[in-house]
């Protein structure tokens, strides 16, 4: 999230960004490191959701906006 608002994608060079401003840290980062190191090993794509929304695997494969964070190469 960049102030309240949840980020629908981002890459692997915005996520360096990201964790070197501060922007992603705290609990967040090993969570994001092994999203980075599956897409770097050849996964397409990882999807970071929030537990604690109600359906959201559902919502993310099924809605045209999702309700994670798509990270991609």
């Amino acid at each position: 999230m960049i102030k309240g608002n949840l980020l629908t994608e981002i890459s692997l060079d915005d996520i360096k960004k990201l964790i070197k401003n501060g922007t992603i840290s705290g609990g967040m980062i090993p969570k994001i490191e092994t999203c980075v190191n599956a897409v770097r090993e050849g996964v397409k794509a990882a999807v970071i959701l929030n537990g604690k929304v109600p359906h959201a695997i559902l919502l993310e494969i099924f809605t045209e906006r999702g309700v994670g964070t798509l990270i991609t190469s």
